[in-house]
């Protein structure tokens, strides 16, 4: 059965979940579409795309054209600001390097796919985890279970006085019970949200 955690949170904590984003989190949401379009369905702006998304990986290939690369159902979506050196350079999407890794740069779709919901990982790299964490928190991504658990079992006394309230499938839990919860192991899937709560 899915669950539903929604933790209120001070900002200044919300570093705490950024490891998971380099690692990479899933979530349920429209799949068939291009990267581009995904991307403003986020509610990222097509300024800071051009200006900050300087990398993309999908599916283990570098995209040159974000606008006819289509997500399938199951994909990995990696997303990184500019990376230092030759490589970086060589992996930017439309660098002048590109041509250096046609073995593994994505083909482009002649067409899209049929949109509809699916899963996929999204992996945030550099200066985009600060910068688009806050928003996947928000919007809420899904972890296994005995994974969550073990993050809340490490949280020390700073991140439960931070944490106002939390709600498991709509109802308040007390952060003790919560702290101490049991998860079930394998393969079960919490869905996370973390909003924010000013001191």
């Amino acid at each position: 059965m899915e669950q539903t955690l929604t933790l209120n949170l001070t900002p200044n904590l919300f570093y705490l979940f950024f490891p998971f984003f380099q690692q990479g989190v899933i979530i349920k949401t429209t799949v068939g579409c291009s990267i581009k379009t995904w991307l403003s369905q986020m509610g990222i702006t097509p300024e800071y795309v051009a200006d900050r998304i300087q990398t993309v990986f999908l599916d283990g290939k570098a995209v040159d054209d974000i606008e006819a690369t289509a997500i399938r159902d199951g994909s990995n979506l990696s997303l990184s600001g500019a990376l230092p050196g030759l490589v970086g350079a060589t992996l930017r999407r439309g660098g002048a390097f590109a041509s250096l890794r046609s073995s593994i740069t994505h083909p482009v779709d002649d067409e899209m796919l049929t949109q509809k919901e699916g899963w996929m990982t999204v992996k945030l790299f550099n200066l985009l985890i600060p910068e688009l964490g806050p928003l996947f928190l928000d919007k809420g991504f899904w972890l296994k279970g005995e994974v969550l658990g073990e993050f809340l079992k490490r949280q020390t006394e700073d991140f439960w006085s931070g944490c106002s309230t939390a709600h498991l499938d709509g109802n308040e839990i007390d952060l003790k019970t919560l702290r101490e919860m049991k998860w079930s192991p394998g393969k079960e899937l919490v869905f996370v949200k973390v909003l924010s709560v000013s001191k």
